[in-house]
């Protein structure tokens, strides 16, 4: 996105995101599961400041695949239908990729310490889904994901949440409307909006 008196041109979104869930039946909504989920970016990403003169700056920040994350591990699925499900998982692997002359003098970058490309965490994580309509052609879809590293700093959790509103106006058009809010402290220190 570029505004007539921007500098640069901002990245609004840019996501590679790719997830798999199996589940075996165990007993009524319950299946034992398994879960993969890959992100990160394709672009180039930058921090944005201004000078001693009040231009507009940009510092490159993030590239693809630096950060990418990888997650995955066994669970306990919950499924009443394909609209509403949790997923349990409380020997979750995680790991963060960044390139190693991206790391930061006596900092760590999304968590990965100074001269290292990966970061490696097990904890618990959960993910649900939820979709329902509001009225005959708009339907709201709920995604939320949580993860709490046992190795560092348990109490804080990883957020994602994703909120999709969908409204069909004819078989040809239809508008998306959409909200996501992503906390994850070893990335920034609070919450990122979008």
């Amino acid at each position: 996105m570029k505004t007539k008196n921007a500098e640069f041109a901002k990245k609004t979104d840019d996501r590679i995101e790719l997830n798999s869930l199996y589940g075996r039946k165990a007993s009524g909504n319950w299946f034992y599961s398994g879960f993969v989920n890959f992100k990160t970016q394709l672009t180039e990403g930058y921090e944005y400041g201004t000078n001693a003169n009040g231009k507009e700056t940009r510092t490159s920040y993030t590239n693809f695949f630096s950060p990418a994350y990888l997650t995955f591990g066994p669970g306990m699925l919950w499924k009443k239908s394909d609209n509403l499900k949790v997923n349990i998982a409380p020997a979750t692997s995680k790991m963060v990729f960044v390139e190693k002359d991206r790391t930061l003098p006596d900092a760590k970058y999304f968590g990965v310490d100074e001269g290292k490309n990966l970061r490696y965490e097990l904890g618990f994580y959960t993910s649900g889904y939820y979709k329902f309509n509001i009225m005959e052609n708009v339907s709201v879809e709920n995604i939320l994901n949580l993860y709490a590293n046992y190795l560092e700093d348990p109490q804080n959790v990883d957020l994602d949440y994703q909120l999709n509103v969908v409204m069909k106006i004819n078989k040809y058009l239809s508008t998306n409307v959409a909200f996501q809010t992503i906390y994850d402290d070893n990335a920034y220190k609070g919450f990122q909006i979008r």
